[in-house]
């Protein structure tokens, strides 16, 4: 009716008169034209590509970032300075006593007489105190020493783990955009055969939902590598806006490890929180010697010199048969040794404690080698796992479900299957995908857990 009532009717006309048509029609959006444009320029503020977290050429690696943070951790370093302070105690503990020098004097009120002392002791220090007291300086080094290997250790194993992980993220990041940019290639698609006339627009829309939820993927996968990515900075000990790329893949995961008994003999030699156990056992009994050194008997030095100056108020007579006033001064020579007996103290409490100190070290450290051959079983368990299912996804269930993915979508593209099957089988893919990507981080976060349960030298490649 509306054709009719225009008598000649111009270009814009025909225009508005054909788009009103369509939306009787199909019941579309007269912006079909401005939809696809729309989605041009959201597809340039949505794509920041996952290659901005990753450079093959100039990134860093696993290694690197291990040691990056071996050399800018600020709790490392802090440790680091307590080794070199336990260093200056050792030094401290060689040093011998000082010796003491004492002086005194008296004099007469009202009078001349006077005395003068000076004496000086020197500690010898019996019993083998000094060295008792350097042994045990050392043990604390050594076990300084080894506290910050194995915070090294286990340093090493969580940035080995955290990068495994911000390269899933962004493996999830890449695959996401590429299927975002597959299905707006296949949106356009639709939108000229909705235009054309030879596709309802349902399936416009359909595909348009499927556009939008890859789009709300896409965001949600980018947010979780900017945190796995800031956690990693924060690991190696790096700013939150420095720069940070990427360098490595999932590949190699497959190769050969020790036996599960070579790991466990090498864990219980080179693990250093085991050898930490073992030095503070060593430890407790150098206590023991020196409790026993402190109970024994000492002695320390003495010698001086003293003047004294004594005379009455009277006159005597001297050789030569004169009056002379009495007054004289006296020089004496003084030397002594004070000896400590223990009779009664003899250091009992220390010494019982020292010994039940080796007692709970022993056990300790007993513990920690139980608990060593635990973690080292429990990788190997898990890294086997972990292995043999993602072998069985990369075979039977990726490579599958990527090829039931192109037979759906070529039997959509020639009628056979309907939208809705395609678009269920590409979610089946995505979930697969993601699995298989989760599955890969499984088996690296099992095989740096290996590492770092037997303490392998490829956990820190110095």
């Amino acid at each position: 009716m509306l054709v009719k009532e225009v008598k000649r009717p111009g270009k814009k006309r025909l225009l508005i008169i054909l788009a009103l048509t369509i939306q009787a029609l199909y019941g579309t959006s007269l912006c079909v034209f401005a939809q696809v444009q729309a989605q041009s320029q959201r597809r340039q503020s949505d794509a920041t590509s996952s290659a901005q977290y990753v450079d093959l050429a100039g990134g860093m690696t696993a290694d690197e970032a291990v040691a990056y943070a071996l050399a800018h951790n600020a709790e490392l370093q802090a440790v680091r300075k307590e080794i070199e302070a336990a260093q200056a105690l050792v030094k401290q503990a060689g040093l011998r006593p000082n010796p003491m020098f004492d002086v005194s004097g008296s004099q007469m009120v009202n009078g001349r007489d006077y005395s003068l002392m000076a004496s000086g002791t020197l500690p010898m220090e019996l019993g083998g105190r000094r060295s008792a007291r350097i042994r045990v300086a050392e043990r604390e080094v050594e076990i300084r020493e080894q506290m910050v290997a194995d915070r090294e250790r286990m340093l090493a194993g969580e940035i080995r783990a955290k990068f495994g992980e911000a390269l899933a993220e962004i493996l999830k990041l890449g695959f996401t955009e590429e299927l975002l940019t597959t299905t707006r290639r296949g949106y356009r698609l639709v939108v000229a055969r909705v235009v054309e006339g030879r596709t309802a627009p349902l399936e416009q829309n359909m595909v348009l939902v499927e556009v939008n939820r890859l789009r709300s993927m896409r965001e949600m996968n980018e947010g979780k590598v900017q945190v796995a990515m800031l956690e990693l900075r924060n690991l190696v000990g790096m700013n939150p806006d420095e720069p940070l790329r990427l360098k490595g893949d999932f590949t190699n995961l497959l190769e050969r490890t020790l036996a599960l008994d070579e790991a466990t003999t090498r864990a219980l030699n080179d693990r250093p929180d085991i050898m930490a156990a073992r030095a503070m056992e060593k430890l407790a009994e150098v206590q023991i010697e020196q409790a026993r050194a402190e109970g024994r008997a000492d002695m320390s030095l003495t010698a001086g010199y003293q003047r004294m100056r004594s005379g009455f108020s009277l006159r005597g007579i001297d050789e030569n048969g004169q009056l002379r006033p009495i007054d004289m001064a006296f020089n004496f020579l003084t030397f002594g040794a004070t000896i400590n007996l223990p009779v009664r103290n003899k250091n009992q409490g220390a010494i019982a404690a020292a010994v039940t100190n080796v007692e709970a070290a022993k056990l300790r450290r007993e513990a920690l080698e139980l608990t060593a051959r635990r973690e080292v079983a429990v990788a190997y368990t898990r890294y086997d796992r972990a292995a043999r299912a993602m072998e069985i996804f990369r075979v039977g269930v990726r490579d599958q479900a990527n090829a039931n993915l192109d037979v759906v979508r070529q039997t959509y593209e020639f009628g056979s299957k309907t939208l809705l099957d395609y678009i269920a089988e590409q979610r089946r893919f995505i979930e697969v995908e993601t699995e298989f990507i989760n599955s890969m981080l499984d088996t690296y976060q099992a095989r740096v857990e290996m590492d770092r349960a037997s303490a392998s030298p490829g956990l820190i490649k110095r």
